[in-house]
Order: C-alpha cells, then structure tokens, then sequence
C-alpha cells in the first residue's frame, strides 16, 4: 500500500478525550457527530485522580459504553497517560474537543498547542454541541447529583439505568 493512503488512513479515526463524570448529553452530542465525520471514534475515558471523580473509571467507562453502543463505529477505552501518548499508541491523528463557550475555547486552545509540541502530526478538532446542551456540563450534573436534584434529562437514559 503506498505510504500517503497509509497516513490518510490515520485521519479516518479520531479520539475524543475526557473524564466523562458522567457522560452527558452533551458529550453524546459532539460523540454522534464526530462518529458522522470519521470512520472510527475511540472515546477515551482518563482516570484523571487529581480531579477526584465522583465515579470510577472502570463505573464512567461502564456509562460511556452503554451510552455508545448503538455507535457501530465507537469504542470506549479508558487511559491513564498523556492524550497524546495515547493517540501516538493508537496511531490516531485526530483529537475531538467539544466547546461550549469562549472560555472553553481558551483552555482547548491551550492543550492542542500542547499536543501538538508534544506531536506535530496531531490535529485538533472543535466540535460545539446543539445549543440544547450548550449549558450541560458533568460539573453541573454532579452537584444536581448531590442535592438529590433531577438530572435524569441531561444525561443518556442508558447511564440513568445504570446508575
């Protein structure tokens, strides 16, 4: 096979990063559309400990599948290393960010620069959701969860089962 399709290959597939705690609305917004645009999305679940999740990565892995499942073309997996390690390991190109404000945008903008220092072949991909879930964060789902609030509609109705 000759070496450019092999690399065009690379940008067929694409991975979309967070802690998903949990996964919400919002995050199964940008995940349908980047399944639309690539041909394999894999959904990395970080364990990320220094935030202190209120679920286990092995539970937000567990949400993150179930809430995917009808996506032939997405695999969740969770991660404990560098993103980009981990898209270098996967030989995947493709970092998918999602954006609800400007303020998101500043943060991003900041770690696909780093990324890409890290790894000038990786790409970075922004992705706002529908403005139904603009405002849905995990954050947000987290302290309705505490309070004993209704969440049940911000997230996938699979993960409310599960929960």
């Amino acid at each position: 096979m000759p070496k450019n399709i092999k690399e065009k290959e690379c940008y067929r597939r694409a991975i979309y990063s967070g802690t998903f705690d949990p996964i919400t609305n919002g995050h199964l917004d940008i995940i349908r559309r980047a399944a639309n645009i690539f041909d394999e999305v894999i959904i990395a679940v970080a364990k990320s400990e220094r935030k202190k999740p209120m679920f286990t990565q092995e539970q937000r892995v567990e949400f993150t599948h179930v809430a995917t499942h009808h996506l032939p073309n997405v695999r969740v997996e969770g991660f404990d290393t560098l993103l980009v390690d981990l898209a270098t390991q996967l030989k995947v190109n493709t970092i998918i960010r999602g954006l609800r404000a400007v303020s998101d945008f500043e943060f991003e903008l900041q770690m696909g620069y780093a990324n890409a220092s890290i790894n000038n072949k990786i790409e970075t991909l922004y992705l706002m959701p529908t403005l139904e879930n603009a405002f849905v964060s995990s954050t947000i789902v987290r302290e309705i969860i505490r309070f004993d609030g209704k969440f049940q509609h911000l997230v996938p109705k699979e993960v409310v089962e599960c929960m």
